[in-house]
């Protein structure tokens, strides 16, 4: 079996490079390994596991990120070669187009990618119940319309300067996104206790999951921005903050309805298993079983400028896309807009 991404979440392992391919062992033994042939990624999901310098060389030398994610999926580091940084051009478009009408025209790009998609999820999680259950039907399609009413509030801000604008599109960002997340409780098992959208700290199945796989998606997201030779740091509609990646939180937003939560959506329907620990965090084996049915799932193709794609290059090409747009090279920066 051909293994893309090396996840590993034992602790007390060590990740080490043996003529090419790595290899994960413990005490006990060996206990996975890749080919650095076909590996795309490294998952690094647990405390107390260490990588050699030969390992880390030979994934930088092969441009395969190391991330480092803690229980929550928050991505606390990533490990890219220097190579990837990008070109000086670039980044000086990037900035300066903080200050110039680019900068607003993606922010409001972002917003309206966003709440599309969070519409369009709506109508796809609605789509088969029409004759079971016309009830919920109707109440995700009547949901949809009203998300889809906060796109309004984005077009009239249009051409205002950024720093004008960046609080009332968040605000429309955030209304659209409530709205969505009150529609689907309709979904959930009582017994996942579903009480609403949680962030960093939940300890409710559904929103641990949701963290975690947006914590996988986070750090694919960062990789395309580097690899488009994009700042990640140097963000427009989130806040810049000192050790924030804002641009990478700005380019997540179109993508995490269908990379993420119609996954969630659907592992729940199909009684997807949660173990958690004590702490009500997921435990080793539930992190690692949805790692791995995140990063399949970016396989999974979808229609984007009138071709298919899997949503993994669809990312790959948006932050080029948005590259070429702060440097000058498009005329607009158009969204990706999932089908459904």
């Amino acid at each position: 079996m051909i293994v893309e991404h090396l996840i590993t979440d034992t602790f007390g392992s060590h990740i080490g490079k043996y003529s090419e391919r790595l290899k994960v062992t413990h005490k006990e033994g060996a206990l996975d390994e890749a080919p650095l042939l076909h590996l795309k990624s490294v998952l690094i999901t647990n405390r107390g596991i260490s990588m050699s310098s030969d390992a880390v060389e030979a994934c930088c030398e092969r441009g395969i990120p190391i991330h480092y994610l803690d229980p929550t999926g928050y991505v606390y580091a990533s490990v890219m070669s220097n190579g990837l940084n990008g070109t000086v051009l670039t980044r000086r478009a990037q900035l300066h187009a903080f200050e110039s009408p680019r900068g607003s025209q993606f922010v409001c790009a972002v917003a309206e990618g966003k709440i599309y998609n969070q519409a369009i999820t709506l109508k796809y999680v609605a789509k088969n119940r029409a004759e079971n259950e016309p009830e919920v039907f109707e109440s995700l399609r009547a949901a949809s319309t009203e998300v889809l009413d906060h796109l309004a509030t984005v077009e009239r801000l249009r051409g205002g300067a950024l720093e004008d604008i960046r609080s009332a599109v968040m605000g429309a960002e955030g209304a659209a996104a409530r709205r969505y997340w009150q529609a689907l409780s309709v979904l959930f098992p009582n017994s996942y206790a579903w009480s609403g959208r949680k962030t960093r700290g939940a300890r409710d199945p559904i929103n641990s999951l949701l963290n975690y796989g947006y914590g996988i998606l986070y750090g694919q997201i960062g990789q395309a921005i580097v690899l488009a030779g994009l700042d990640p740091y140097a963000g427009f509609l989130h806040v810049d903050r000192s050790g924030k990646p804002s641009l990478v939180l700005d380019m997540i937003e179109e993508f995490r309805q269908v990379a993420v939560d119609r996954l969630v959506f659907g592992l729940i329907n199909r009684s997807f298993t949660v173990k958690q620990d004590e702490n009500g965090l997921l435990d080793a084996d539930t992190r690692k079983r949805l790692a791995v049915k995140v990063l399949e799932h970016l396989e999974t193709e979808v229609r984007h400028e009138g071709k298919r794609f899997a949503i993994r290059t669809v990312m790959q090409m948006q932050a080029r896309n948005l590259a070429s747009f702060l440097r000058g090279e498009r005329e607009t920066y158009m969204p990706f807009k999932a089908g459904w």
